[in-house]
């Protein structure tokens, strides 16, 4: 029992209703892109605060969304790969989906669906609200929908799909799913890209059969986007995070593993120019 009287040392203090880093006490700085469009995708959560009570939590890694113009521009990229099927026919899937920043942009194309898959309960509310959001004001041309649940324990849905991942989650997860997928196509078919942006992984990728690289090099952000990010990220108060004007990225296809060396010389040739998709970092 308390009987402490308001004022008095006694007094308990609130609950925290939000994620350490998605509070102005915090360090929050709005980005451009949630001023601009009236949503909330700001935030830097470290990993180890992202815990909901799951097998998987220690593997998570911390919540920043991605550049607007990292996105754009990986995107583009990974359409001069020469995607196997129409845009409209693929669906998008972002792993690690946050607060949905990538799903907003990713609805501004005609893809067949766009859906997030997020471990997080609160992440997913606030990303299910923007979701609402970019509804609301039109901007939305592919249906959006959002899973709350275990990225690793998601069933790619029927027909081409492009993953994006923003190093959502550590090598084990990464590992599982790719051996998840790889079981999925054993009979060699299967439309699938990876859209890969800080791939802090990217070990799994190249050792995992089955799977070719496109691309690999640096994505520069807008300048605007730099200097977002840099005052973003230099006001967090333990500054553990840092920024630059660039992030590393990857683009890997589903190729299987039947005749994998001539598969993986097709894919080379569907590649951008040798000059920009095998740039070492």
């Amino acid at each position: 029992m308390n009987d402490a009287t308001p004022g008095t040392m006694g007094k308990r203090k609130p609950m925290r209703r939000l994620l350490p880093g998605l509070a102005v006490q915090d360090g929050l700085i709005r980005h451009p892109f949630d001023l601009e469009f009236g949503v909330r995708t700001s935030g830097l959560v470290a990993g180890r605060h992202l815990t909901a009570g799951h097998r998987n939590d220690r593997h998570a890694t911390a919540y920043y969304a991605v550049a607007p113009s990292v996105f754009r521009s990986i995107l583009v990229r990974w359409r001069r790969c020469r995607p196997q099927a129409p845009l409209d026919a693929f669906t998008f899937v972002d792993l690690g989906a946050g607060m949905g920043r990538a799903m907003l942009l990713a609805a501004e194309f005609p893809f067949r669906a766009v859906i997030g898959v997020e471990l997080h309960p609160l992440l997913a509310r606030i990303a299910r609200k923007n979701l609402a959001l970019w509804r609301a004001a039109e901007r939305a041309r592919a249906p959006m929908s959002l899973v709350c649940g275990d990225a690793a324990e998601f069933k790619l849905p029927p027909g081409p799909c492009v993953v994006f991942m923003f190093n959502p989650f550590g090598a084990p997860v990464l590992r599982r799913l790719l051996k998840s997928w790889s079981q999925s196509f054993t009979d060699g078919e299967g439309q699938l890209d990876i859209l890969y942006v800080n791939n802090e992984q990217e070990h799994v990728l190249e050792g995992q059969p089955g799977f070719a690289r496109l691309f690999q090099g640096q994505i520069r952000r807008s300048h605007a986007d730099t200097v977002a990010d840099r005052r973003i990220l230099s006001n967090q108060p333990e500054a553990e995070y840092a920024t630059t004007p660039w992030e590393d990225c990857s683009v890997y296809r589903w190729v299987g593993t039947t005749n994998a060396g001539e598969q993986r010389s097709w894919a080379r040739e569907a590649g951008p120019k040798r000059s920009e998709a095998w740039k070492r970092r």
